[in-house]
């Protein structure tokens, strides 16, 4: 069965273009010419995959990501027309789980979706059996939760994959590079942002647990005990 996805952005010549990428790729698409359509039509029918426009009249990406997360963790791509920090950080902030920068190739675009569709349909196939856990931190694959003292974490989908392969490979050390390959589907050395954005959400998420995710400086980050 075919996924779908939805997409806003104002420009109409943009969200054709996205839409024509996306269906020659064989998805369900559908575009909306703002935010708020988008929303209305997720919550009668919702996708797979939404991508938001940073820049839209009414509601901005910013707000339409923070207004699905608040009852879905649908994988969400956000677009920008601006290469800033600012910006990828208040999506990330907002719940998105990956970004995308205007001029973009559709090389680009259905890498980053294809990617991501990929790794949710592997979490929800259970790709590791059984429960894992480290100190007071309890990941159940079949269920796609996270526990902290007994107590649910809410968690975005790529917050999820990366506490996952984290607690998967908790005998060493993971580079930024590994977890991007692993847990995004690509690695280009700029996208390296993402890793850290992500991660400085993830950590304020199990800030009250025993254990933590600690950097190790030059290379990358591993599970460790909470000093």
């Amino acid at each position: 069965m075919s996924k779908r996805i939805y997409l806003a952005d104002d420009d109409e010549n943009i969200r054709t273009l996205m839409t024509g990428f996306l269906a020659r790729e064989g998805y369900e698409v559908q575009g909306f010419e703002n935010g708020e359509a988008l929303l209305l039509q997720f919550q009668k029918e919702p996708a797979d995959l939404v991508i938001l426009d940073v820049m839209m009249p009414g509601p901005d990406g910013f707000h339409i990501s923070r207004s699905l997360r608040k009852s879905s963790a649908v994988p969400i791509i956000m677009v920008t027309a601006r290469d800033a920090e600012q910006d990828l950080v208040r999506g990330i902030e907002a719940g998105s789980d990956d970004y995308i920068t205007k001029p973009f190739s559709p090389r680009t675009l259905t890498m980053k979706v294809g990617a991501m569709l990929r790794r949710i349909q592997w979490d929800r196939g259970g790709g590791v059996e059984g429960t894992l856990s480290f100190l007071d931190i309890e990941l159940q694959p079949d269920r796609k939760q996270v526990f902290i003292k007994g107590e649910a974490v809410d968690l975005a989908p790529n917050e999820y994959a990366l506490l996952k392969y984290l607690m998967e490979h908790q005998d060493r050390a993971i580079s930024r590079e590994e977890l991007l390959d692993q847990v995004w589907g690509y690695t280009t050395p700029v996208e390296t942002r993402v890793t850290d954005d992500t991660l400085k959400r993830l950590r304020k998420k199990i800030a009250h647990a025993a254990a933590q995710i600690e950097t190790v400086w030059g290379f990358g980050f591993r599970m460790s005990p909470r000093g």
